[in-house]
């Protein structure tokens, strides 16, 4: 990761034209908070798939095979976390105290990532075909969500469609804009809180309706 990190900088610094101490916190920050959102929904499609051994023997509630994988991915963000201090540092950026917020922030972020990685487990079990085209999705939305490349990058135009109505965006930045010490705009918020209510109220929805037919679709 820090490799990978250090690479892309140094070459997507020079094409865009960026400062390095400012492109390359902010490209090793979306990086490793996208490897973590990425690995949850792609591990999601196959959470009840991967447990199919377990769930046909043990009468374990199946969300907690969600919340196994959920444990697993923070464990390795917070190993890939500590890349970014060391960036920090050789870039001469110190962290502000609004870095702190980086803690509801994850804490939303998490709560947003479960329900999808909840429904997709769900979804993928009984369509088989599901995880492939999860994963090309994915594929297009890092490209469209900036990770590699700035806002300010953007036209004013292109800001509504790529960032404003982009929940991967607002996710991202409620956890990103801290550890840059930049505080989360009142929409990012919103729209995350906003995506966690109804995510929620649907997968409670479609786990209730669903969950004792699972074990027959593994």
């Amino acid at each position: 990761m820090g490799v990978m990190i250090g690479t892309i900088g140094i070459v997507f610094g020079q094409i865009f034209k960026s400062p390095l101490d400012e492109f390359l916190p902010y490209l090793a920050a979306g990086m490793i908070l996208w490897a973590f959102i990425s690995s949850i929904v792609t591990e999601g499609c196959t959470g009840f798939i991967a447990a199919e051994g377990i769930i046909k023997q043990l009468p374990i509630p199946l969300f907690v095979h969600i919340l196994r994988m959920i444990w697993r991915n923070v464990l390795i963000l917070g190993h890939n976390i500590v890349i970014l201090p060391l960036v920090f540092l050789a870039v001469g950026k110190p962290l502000s105290i609004v870095a702190l917020l980086i803690i509801p922030g994850l804490f939303l972020a998490i709560i947003n990532l479960t329900w999808v990685a909840l429904i997709l487990a769900i979804l993928c079990a009984r369509y088989r075909d599901l995880p492939q085209m999860v994963g090309s999705v994915l594929q297009v939305v890092f490209y469209l969500t900036p990770i590699m490349w700035m806002p300010s990058h953007l036209p004013e135009r292109a800001s509504l469609y790529l960032l404003d109505l982009n929940p991967i965006y607002h996710v991202l930045e409620i956890v990103r804009s801290p550890l840059l010490g930049q505080v989360p705009t009142a929409l990012n918020w919103s729209v995350s809180l906003a995506m966690a209510l109804l995510g929620w109220g649907a997968a409670i929805l479609v786990y209730g309706r669903y969950k004792r037919r699972i074990a027959y679709w593994l």
